[in-house]
């Protein structure tokens, strides 16, 4: 029955494609960042009318169709990124500044194209359309949707998704079961010394000098405390202290990020970057202080639902990667595989030129579009079949 649902989607996706790529370019053209994408939303909503849309975590949307019962959730994220965009397409961004560069467009139409599909059709369980606001933001909208219970309630018992990806080839589709994307924190640290004038050294605590060393112990940590067939990365990307070249200033800071696949890396992470902070401080005099910000979970796909959608896209000719896409990058779709079994695909772009996610010149084709319907498709109809296997009802 899966195996029949998802041909007749096809074929519905397939024949509304020119509308969901007019779909596409309204919203490419108007993008907007996370916390302002009510226009976006609205757009989108108003495209598929025929939905009862309900808000969720302030600037998102969700609906429901299908039968009583348990429901699959399909997510699209609705923000955009504060980059200036050099396409140069006729219909790119009107907002300077602002850019669709992470795919989040085709996202959302490969979604409507999903749901207009869905419209002919007797669903076997119910369809819950997500229009989640913030991916790229901190904390995350992913986190709101969750605490709005708007999932317990809509009874969403799978959760599927679909991202563009350059570092995978174009036209395959990576659906890889485990982990694929990183758990991700962030850390501060603060170095206090004690002020004075550059000719005179040792009258002071120079504070810059002691982050120098602690940023050079962080780069050694994962190579020191994680085993190395399990990634994990720490990266600092901001580093700020001092006012003037010949002062030592009071206090100097660094940020960075944390990245790990596996719960208790994590954590020997966070102990370690402290330990090693702290302690450098104190040999020079110093004192240190950190600050960790945790993220969301490693992003964990469902093997269930892996092995179905491949063998469903399979059968629809997508080629499947033979080595699943895994990244140290992380995604909020992380926060709904705590709730329920969860499958994240990647659809395969290519990567022209080295133009990757989040670059001005990033700009999936129409191909891209029609695969991540396709691919999403897939997932909806691996989750139904799974709902309905553990309700007695295996298809």
């Amino acid at each position: 029955m899966n195996t029949e649902m998802l041909a007749r989607l096809v074929q519905g996706i397939d024949a509304v494609l020119p509308e969901a790529a007019s779909l596409r370019r309204a919203i490419h053209a108007d993008p907007h960042l996370g916390g302002d994408e009510g226009d976006t939303r609205d757009t989108f909503t108003a495209a598929a009318p025929w939905l009862d849309w309900l808000p969720v975590a302030e600037t998102g949307a969700y609906a429901r169709f299908g039968p009583d019962g348990p429901a699959v959730a399909l997510r699209a994220e609705l923000d955009a990124l504060p980059i200036t965009e050099a396409t140069g397409v006729e219909w790119a961004s009107q907002r300077r500044g602002i850019m669709h560069a992470c795919g989040h467009d085709v996202h959302m139409a490969a979604l409507w194209a999903v749901l207009s599909a869905a419209r002919e059709l007797d669903l076997p369980v119910a369809m819950i359309p997500l229009l989640q606001p913030r991916e790229e933001d901190s904390p995350p909208g992913a986190t709101d949707v969750v605490a709005s219970g708007v999932l317990e309630d809509a009874d969403v018992r799978a959760m599927v998704g679909v991202h563009v990806q350059p570092a995978v080839e174009k036209g395959v589709v990576s659906t890889g079961a485990g982990a694929v994307n990183a758990a991700f924190d962030a850390f501060e640290v603060v170095v206090h010394g004690r002020g004075g004038h550059g000719a005179y050294p040792h009258a002071a605590v120079d504070p810059i000098s002691v982050l120098a060393a602690i940023v050079t112990g962080l780069g050694e940590l994962t190579a020191q405390m994680i085993n190395p067939i399990r990634p994990a990365v720490v990266s600092v990307g901001m580093i700020r202290g001092g006012t003037a070249p010949n002062v030592f200033a009071d206090s100097a800071r660094c940020e960075g990020t944390i990245r790990t696949f596996e719960e208790d890396d994590r954590a020997t992470l966070h102990e370690a970057i402290a330990r090693l902070a702290e302690g450098t401080a104190m040999a020079r005099g110093a004192t240190a202080t950190v600050t960790f910000t945790r993220g969301g979970p490693a992003l964990v796909n469902d093997a269930r639902l892996v092995a179905r959608a491949d063998r469903l896209l399979t059968g629809v000719g997508v080629p499947v990667a033979p080595v699943p896409f895994r990244s140290c990058g992380s995604d909020d779709f992380s926060e709904y595989n705590e709730l329920v079994p969860s499958l994240m695909s990647f659809v395969g772009t290519g990567s022209a030129h080295g133009v990757g996610l989040h670059h001005a010149q990033f700009l999936p084709t129409s191909g891209a579009l029609r695969l991540s319907a396709v691919a999403l498709a897939a997932n909806f109809a691996a989750a139904a079949h799974l709902l309905q296997t553990e309700a007695g009802h295996d298809s």
